[in-house]
């Protein structure tokens, strides 16, 4: 079993609908069973990001119209962090560029605060 951390998507999750946040914390279940090896369809890899070459993201079913996305990246203690999570339904790649620079920030920020400033 692998260890996921919510704790900066927490007030996202909360907000879901029903549905969705069964599907998200579905999704969840598998990545904590299969970590890094899981693979699309629940996650794809992310190419956006300058910063972390490794950010994921994952790909929960989605009720209704929704495109439900988490981006996220194992740290170096392979510990899935999740950063950011929206729906890009209707943005597409517009959703992107404001989500990578914002998870890329929390990543950064999660580094220092969990392992000091030795890991930049």
């Amino acid at each position: 079993m692998w260890t996921i951390e919510l704790e900066l998507v927490k007030d996202w999750l909360n907000s879901l609908d029903r549905e969705s946040k069964i599907q998200v914390l579905a999704a969840l279940e598998i990545l904590k069973e299969q970590g890094p090896n899981l693979k699309r369809p629940l996650v794809g890899k992310i190419n956006g990001s300058r910063l972390v070459r490794s950010m994921k993201e994952l790909r929960p079913g989605s009720a209704g119209q929704s495109e439900i996305r988490i981006l996220f990246v194992f740290d170096p203690k392979r510990k899935a962090i999740l950063l950011v999570g929206g729906d890009k339904q209707a943005k597409w790649n517009k959703w992107y560029k404001t989500a990578i620079p914002e998870a890329e920030r929390r990543y950064v920020a999660w580094l220092e605060n969990q392992y000091g400033k030795e890991t930049k």
